[in-house]
């Protein structure tokens, strides 16, 4: 039997029940034990939020360079993470990105190219919200100051026909990865100043981009009728799957991130979705990749 509990304190977080203002309906809490005892998930369970990981990022790096005889070489201070993998086509297909040397992680590879003046590192594919945390942790003891985060998402709450630009401020946490770096909550939020200062150098672009919330999900093909209209309830614009988990760790670990969602598609309800406009959508990616690096080289000059 199902349980709703309005508050249950658990390792320094609460999960509270989440109405129309600040989340999407109570929590369903597991069989209790005994009447006093209501088991929780085991994603809820034993965190201890302050405490290091007995697993570091940079220690699996060490024994990858090892094995792989990889030298101890930092990425670009900039990264950029294209799940879709359309803007590292259009640049491998003009020829403007080289490998990056020293990038050791198991998993991806990173590469490099030069636009509008920056040095960026890019990585594409890394799609869902635990993969691009895992990069993430090891891109920033590796030498990355800023990451940016561009895919393609599903539109909400419409802002005009698709394709346009979302800058997420907050995104609804219905993945898993953000509850092992942040206590229950409904949204993971954005650096504020960071997204303040990146809105007006987006809009001096002619592309078409806003500002407002995301839904991150881990399972896209479980984006039901009732889901979709509880989100439009909550004015969330976007639906994409990495957003909440980065935002997660961008807080913990308190580095920048920034992530935008490329609204493409109204989830193929219709045949002809899914398009991005001119190369995939990679020329008016890379603009918006250009101004979110400007934004934070003055935010990073300003702080120093």
């Amino acid at each position: 039997m199902i349980h709703l509990h309005r508050e249950l304190n658990i390792s320094r977080g609460t999960i509270r029940s989440l109405d129309e203002n600040d989340g999407c309906g109570y929590l369903p809490v597991m069989a209790e034990q005994d009447s006093n005892a209501p088991s929780l998930p085991p994603i809820l369970t034993g965190k201890d939020f302050a405490a290091p990981s007995v697993f570091e990022p940079e220690n699996l790096l060490r024994e990858a360079r090892r094995q792989k005889n990889l030298p101890n070489a930092a990425v670009p201070e900039i990264c950029v993470l294209d799940p879709d993998g359309d803007i590292l086509s259009a640049l491998g297909k003009a020829g403007r990105v080289r490998r990056s040397p020293g990038w050791a992680c198991y998993h991806t590879d990173l590469y490099e190219f030069e636009h509008a003046g920056e040095h960026f590192g890019i990585i594409g594919g890394a799609v869902g919200a635990s993969f691009a945390v895992l990069i993430a942790e090891q891109l920033f003891v590796s030498g990355c100051r800023f990451l940016i985060s561009i895919t393609s998402a599903g539109q909400i709450v419409p802002r005009g026909p698709p394709p346009y630009f979302v800058i997420i401020d907050r995104a609804l946490r219905d993945e898993g990865t953000s509850y092992h770096y942040l206590p229950p909550a409904a949204f993971a939020q954005a650096d504020e100043r960071l997204v303040a200062a990146v809105m007006p150098v987006c809009k001096n672009s002619a592309l078409s981009i806003y500002r407002g919330a995301s839904w991150t999900t881990d399972a896209p093909f479980r984006e039901t009728a009732a889901a979709i209209e509880r989100c439009r309830t909550l004015d969330i614009l976007a639906v994409e799957m990495e957003a909440a988990a980065l935002y997660a760790f961008a807080q913990l670990r308190r580095k920048p991130v920034l992530c935008f969602a490329h609204v493409t598609n109204q989830m193929a309800i219709l045949e002809g979705d899914f398009e991005k406009g001119e190369a995939d959508g990679s020329a008016a990616s890379l603009t918006v990749i250009a101004a979110a690096a400007v934004a934070w080289r003055g935010l990073a000059g300003h702080d120093a």
